[in-house]
């Protein structure tokens, strides 16, 4: 059964060994970025344009390499046709800058206490 998604107090959550993210797309970008946080959203820029879902696609292929899993690892929640997303990232191996700076700075931000 799918996830319906998981309601977190910031962009970041971890669920056992699943690195919860709420994201914020942009698709149609000069370059695929990880951005800056807005809000309780990390926003996330593409080159691909919003058509059928592949910016979405394109989306978790970029993390994938960011994050050093393979594409199979990540799970879209909900949000695979719109701009607000939630990603469900297995194990991930490598954290990018700004969610490692989160951590240090956020005693809440992807707290391993949320379930």
């Amino acid at each position: 059964m799918k996830n319906k998604g998981l309601a977190i107090n910031s962009f970041c959550a971890w669920d056992d060994e699943t690195l919860v993210l709420n994201i914020l797309g942009q698709p149609s970008a000069k370059q695929d970025a990880i951005g800056k946080v807005k809000g309780k959203q990390l926003k996330i820029s593409v080159t691909a344009a919003p058509v059928a879902g592949r910016a979405t696609d394109h989306m978790v292929r970029f993390l994938a390499k960011e994050f050093a899993v393979t594409v199979k690892d990540i799970e879209v929640v909900f949000g695979r046709f719109n701009v607000n997303k939630q990603l469900r990232i297995k194990s991930p191996k490598n954290l990018p800058s700004v969610i490692n700076k989160h951590l240090s700075q956020e005693e809440i931000g992807c707290s391993k206490e949320l379930k």
